[in-house]
């Protein structure tokens, strides 16, 4: 049975609802100084905000040591009635602490992400539902490499679905070469994120063909630039017959962005997005991206390992193996 493991418990991907499918409650990073995601009642409040506007599921992306307190996780789920799933994983190098690296270096990483997915984070009994891992720009180096391997066994181990954090929304072909190319994660179980932020609708286009999940996340500071493009790939996309492969979050990564500290925070996702989005691709489908989608891109046969593919499967250069989307 497919199920999707929350930090209360596994669920049906139908009981999930309303999903911000990429966001934060919890963040710390040397990357970030003073602007920690760290404030349990802060985000009680946020979570009840957004619940208040008509959410009922978050998944956040917050990876091992940046600070995810995994351990207040279900309290919060349980006093605000949003479900949370929540990410074993490894960010970028330069969030970390090199002595922190290198004692999950030897082949520990991979091991780290299944107790995780599988027995629970620490002594928390909390358990991730996705594996968050990142590219670099317009590239993957050597840790993003390690990381990534680590992710792919995880997930041949577990099931779980695999979240990749794109640096300025690049990379998303050497992403898909490696986990779907070379080691053998079917697109379908990857959620490439933060595509908004580079929107090229070729590489959009060409990412899709893979049957990955597409996430369009934001608005924020940072990316404002590029804010305004949104609608207009997230419309490209559903016209080239890609519309079911799509999410939407709000990534919160920073405490003035939370809406209780004036910022557009989880709530802008229904508040805002939602309406904006359903006049670019109609309402029927900006429902089903938030309320059915999440779901299926979560929704895992726990313990049941994905197949690694056929040589005949890759073409010659290795490229990831483009599954044709609806329609030919």
């Amino acid at each position: 049975m497919t199920l999707v493991r929350t930090v209360l418990g596994d669920i049906r991907p139908d009981e999930l609802g309303v999903c911000d499918a990429h966001d934060h409650l919890f963040l710390r990073s040397p990357r970030l100084p003073g602007q920690e995601l760290d404030d349990v009642p802060a985000a009680r409040a946020e979570l009840a905000a957004f619940r208040a506007a008509g959410g009922a599921a978050v998944a956040q992306w917050t990876p091992y040591g940046m600070g995810r307190r995994a351990a207040d996780l279900p309290a919060l789920s349980r006093a605000t009635g949003v479900r949370i799933v929540c990410a074993t994983g490894l960010h970028q190098a330069v969030h970390y602490d090199p002595e922190v690296l290198k004692e999950l270096s030897g082949g520990r990483l991979a091991g780290l992400f299944v107790t995780e997915l599988t027995e629970g984070i620490g002594a928390t009994g909390v358990r991730a539902g996705l594996i968050k891992v990142a590219g670099g720009f317009h590239g993957l180096d050597a840790h993003a490499r390690w990381t990534m391997t680590a992710a792919a066994e995880a997930h041949h181990a577990t099931g779980a679905p695999i979240a990749v954090h794109l640096e300025q929304g690049t990379g998303a072909l050497d992403v898909l070469d490696l986990l779907c190319g070379e080691l053998g994660v079917p697109g379908e179980r990857v959620i490439l994120g933060h595509l908004n932020r580079s929107p090229d609708p070729v590489v959009h286009r060409q990412a899709a063909a893979s049957g990955c999940w597409l996430a369009f996340d934001g608005p924020s500071h940072a990316h404002h630039a590029t804010d305004w493009r949104m609608p207009e790939a997230v419309r490209a996309l559903a016209e080239a017959g890609f519309g079911d492969r799509l999410l939407l979050g709000g990534d919160t990564v920073t405490a003035g962005a939370r809406s209780v500290d004036g910022g557009p925070g989880m709530p802008y996702l229904l508040r805002r997005v939602r309406q904006r989005l359903a006049e670019e691709v109609g309402t029927e489908l900006m429902e089903r991206v938030l309320a059915e989608h999440p779901g299926r891109a979560f929704g895992t046969r726990w313990g049941v390992s994905g197949a690694w593919p056929d040589p005949a499967d890759l073409c010659p250069a290795g490229r990831f193996r483009r599954r044709p989307g609806p329609g030919g």
